[in-house]
This record gives C-alpha cells, structure tokens and sequence, in this order.
C-alpha cells in the first residue's frame, strides 16, 4: 500500500512517514501544499494523509477540492486542530472521506488507515497473550492468570503495544512514536517511568517469570529472555 503524507510540520510528517515504514506502507512525504497537490495530482497511492493548515499557497480544503475534481477518488483522510462541527462538515463538503482531531497517537491513525482502505481489522481487536499475561483491547482488560491488573490508559496503550510486538526489542523512539500524541512534551525519562509502572503492576505482585524485559542499548521487550 503506497500512502502519500501531506504534512507541514516536519516533525509530525517525519513520525508518520517512519511508523507507517515500521507498518510496511511505502511512503511518500510533501512538507507543503503546493508539492502536496502535484504529488496527489499524479495518482498512484492508495490514500492521502492531508494536513488542513499547510505552509504555502494552498491548504487542505483546497487541494480537497482540487484532487476530488481531477475525478480522483483516493480516500483523503484529514488532519486537524479544528473539532467544530462546521470544521468537519467544511472538510467532508470539501471532499475528505474522513478526519482526525490533533493531537492524535499513531495507533489511532493507523486504525483509521485501515478503516479507510477497507483492510482487515481482526488482528487489531483479538485478545492479545504472552504465557500468562492477556490483554483484550475491546474490554480493555489485562490479565495475568486469573487476576484483573488495573492500567491507566497511558499504560494499557504501552502494553498493548509492547504485546502487538511480543518478542521483538522496541526502540524509545518507536514506543514513543507509537503511544504518545505526536506532539507530547516527552521528557527523557517518560519511557522509563512507565516501564517501570508496567514492571510494578505486571511482574513484581506475581511469582511467574519477568515479562518485560530490557535489552541494554537497544530498548525493551516483552516475552522471552
């Protein structure tokens, strides 16, 4: 699946772009409106990811419009700081086939994505499990044997994220990427912290093996060790 990202703010672009790599989407990135609409004029990707506010003469209402007369019907999935009711509206008349609020976390773009490309979402909603340890997204609720493990939202999200990955050793930079809003005032530490939240509620009340694991130099892993 080719996604093209039509985003001003490097940071958030540059974040999409590597998470949606991670996912194995091929990427295409455009920092401004004008580059944006050249790039969406050619055809050839499978959805938009459209900023509304972008640096150059055109916005994303506009390159809506202009893409939706083209006669080109990639779905266009638009990113905004405006939740008015008319802001919405004004996007859909405009041509967009859906939107999402900033500030966002990657898991809840991803799920959009895949709403919008028709993709199959089952092994986004399956109970999730590692030896003892099972996480149920739709209940939003962990376990470890037969006992409830209480999570905060932050938590639950670093788990589910660590568990979609079991076994493999997840960077900061990906886990932040993944379950932090893109623009998130992340202190060096954050990741750190909740680790260890996760370590006080997962591992240390039980008597069966550590799941979550760190891997000097490399990050953090649940599973095996």
């Amino acid at each position: 699946m080719r996604v093209l990202v039509i985003e001003s703010e490097h940071k958030i672009a540059n974040v999409i772009n590597r998470g949606l790599t991670q996912e194995t989407y091929e990427v295409d990135v455009a920092y401004d409106g004008d580059s944006g609409l050249s790039s969406a004029l050619t055809g050839g990707h499978d959805i938009i990811i459209l900023d509304r506010m972008l640096a150059g003469s055109m916005e994303g209402l506009a390159i809506c419009k202009e893409v939706r007369q083209s006669g080109i019907h990639t779905p266009i999935l638009l990113l905004t700081a405006k939740d008015q009711v008319r802001d919405r509206v004004a996007g859909l008349n405009a041509g967009a086939d859906d939107f999402l609020i900033k500030p966002f976390t990657f898991g809840e773009l991803l799920t959009k994505i895949q709403t919008l490309l028709g993709q199959p979402k089952d092994a986004k909603i399956k109970e999730l499990k590692v030896k003892d340890l099972s996480l149920d997204p739709v209940k939003f609720e962990v376990k470890r044997g037969n006992t409830i493990i209480k999570l905060s939202r932050r938590e639950f999200a670093l788990l589910e994220y660590l568990m979609r990955n079991s076994n493999r050793v997840l960077g900061k930079d990906s886990i932040i990427s993944h379950v932090w809003n893109f623009d998130a005032d992340i202190l060096p530490n954050t990741v750190e912290v909740y680790m260890g939240y996760l370590r006080n509620k997962i591992d240390k009340p039980f008597k069966g093996p550590h799941l979550i694991n760190t891997v000097r130099g490399f990050g953090y892993r649940v599973g095996g060790n």
